[in-house]
């Protein structure tokens, strides 16, 4: 009779144990932990356990079969930091979540490597259930950053899940204009993504500034302008705090961004806009026109020049250039 390593792993390190979890095999689990030599919380080489690829998948008999288990550390993170709860909250396995949180050792507000949360996890994948359970325990902080200073609030608006932003926004710890280590608040990130209805709803709090810069000077405007949010740039423009013309630490304005980035759209809108100087130089001195010349943005060029603010003579610092420009046939154009 040959002889089998019960409890060997293959080359990414996972044993039969990790498989059967990994698949949700209640039956093969509990015929291979009746084997002494099975190790029922051994990692693979990623440092995941049989109760991490559980979690992950959402396999709650697998779960609770496994936490009967002494040996096996319910809160065991991986080489990234990233424990089971943190696997199952991300994907919005509920009663996995309920099952983990049911263990002392389960810590329900520890992050992993690089500073994320359950919470954050779960706001950023917008689970709005797994949120909730979440936010039942004490020891969750609902307004605590992770990566690089960033809330859940901010993680949410930027995926843009309106029903988790509702929820973070009913908790009185919640700053929801709370900057990032950049600068840029939960409402700069929705304007940068384009997510309209995240806009409105923290619009709605008196706490946000609509038009609040970050450390570049770039303001929710600028981003949604500079990534051709269209329907952003016009909530954005309704609020009387927003100048649309205000630029940022390098001189370059909405409009100028937007011609750089080729949004036609955006420009015609900011272009109705009586505050905003069409031929406004950044510190480099250059212009939207000149800057959309460079870029070869041919619409824009065409938007910026039927402008009768916009002197074509700024296009890369010549002044040989005349206004209306002289038809090929002899024929003054309009």
């Amino acid at each position: 009779m040959g002889c089998y390593d019960i409890d060997g792993g293959d080359f990414s390190g996972c044993t039969p144990l990790t498989w059967a979890s990994l698949n949700g095999h209640v039956e093969v689990v509990k015929i291979l932990l009746g084997w002494e030599e099975v190790n029922p919380d051994k990692p693979d080489n990623s440092g995941l356990t049989p109760l991490s690829h559980a979690a992950s998948s959402g396999h709650e008999g697998v779960v609770k079969i496994l936490l009967e288990r002494e040996e096996v550390n319910p809160d065991k993170p991986n080489n990234y930091g990233l424990t089971p709860l943190i696997y199952a909250a991300s994907s919005g396995h509920e009663g996995v979540v309920k099952i983990l949180l049911e263990r002392e050792e389960v810590n329900p507000d520890k992050p992993d490597n690089y500073g994320l949360t359950p919470l954050i996890y779960a706001a950023s994948s917008g689970h709005e259930g797994v949120v909730k359970i979440l936010l039942e325990r004490e020891e969750v902080n609902p307004n605590k950053p992770g990566d690089f200073g960033r809330t859940p609030l901010s993680h949410a608006a930027e995926s843009g899940h309106e029903g988790v932003v509702k929820i973070l926004l009913e908790r009185e710890e919640v700053n929801p204009d709370k900057p990032d280590n950049y600068g840029r608040t939960p409402l700069s990130h929705a304007a940068l993504s384009g997510h309209e209805g995240v806009v409105k709803i923290l619009l709605e709090r008196e706490e946000v500034n609509p038009d609040k810069p970050d450390i570049r000077g770039r303001t929710p405007l600028l981003y949604a302008a500079q990534f051709g949010r269209e329907a952003v740039v016009k909530i954005l423009l309704e609020r009387e705090e927003v100048n649309p013309d205000e630029p940022d630490k390098y001189g370059r304005t909405p409009l100028s961004h937007a011609a750089s980035s080729g949004h036609e759209g955006v420009v015609k809108i900011l272009l109705e806009r009586e505050e905003v100087n069409p031929d406004k130089p950044d510190k480099d001195g250059e212009t939207p026109l000149s800057i959309a010349t460079k870029r070869g943005r041919e619409r824009v060029v065409a938007l910026l020049l039927s402008h009768k603010a916009v002197i074509p003579s700024t296009i890369q610092g010549t002044t040989s250039w005349k206004w209306p420009p002289p038809s090929p046939f002899g024929v003054r154009l309009p």
